[in-house]
């Protein structure tokens, strides 16, 4: 559930990203998800806004202090940083940080090899299993030195 205030500020956030086609917000884990069209790029927890990252965007949030999304003490997601206060106050310079997420993350769903049927690694076929044998067989009873009938 988000409180007023929780509630407040998504509104300011979603006011400060009107450029931005096609914003939506999805529940999450007590968090709040922003998406543009189908590509979620932003968390918004405790009320505090982060933003996707790759390797090229990373360093514009580190090198301002900024630290990853954490989910739980102890408990980091480091693709995920908190964006600046200034840049977040400034709808323009929001807008463009949010369109560099979103690239971030259309990036990262290219990254991954699209597997088909003919890459699938092989099954392993499963052992028979046999039913127990009952009792001794011949063979067995021949080691232990007993005769066999």
């Amino acid at each position: 559930m988000v409180t007023s205030r929780g509630q407040d500020f998504l509104d300011f956030v979603l006011d400060q990203l009107a450029d931005l086609k096609a914003v939506t917000t999805r529940r999450m884990f007590g968090a709040i998800g922003l998406y543009q069209a189908e590509t979620f790029f932003a968390i918004i927890d405790d009320g505090r806004l982060y933003f996707v990252t790759n390797e090229a965007t990373r360093e514009a949030y580190t090198s301002r202090g900024m630290k990853p999304f954490q989910y739980a003490p102890g408990k980091f997601i480091h693709t995920y940083y908190e964006v600046p206060v200034d840049v977040l106050e400034d709808d323009r310079a929001l807008c463009e940080w949010a369109r560099a997420a979103v690239g971030a993350q259309g990036a990262r769903k290219r990254k991954k090899p699209v597997r088909t049927r003919t890459q699938r690694p092989q099954e392993r076929k499963k052992p028979v299993r046999r039913a127990p044998a009952r009792g001794r067989t011949s063979k067995a009873r021949a080691r232990k030195g007993k005769k066999t009938r």
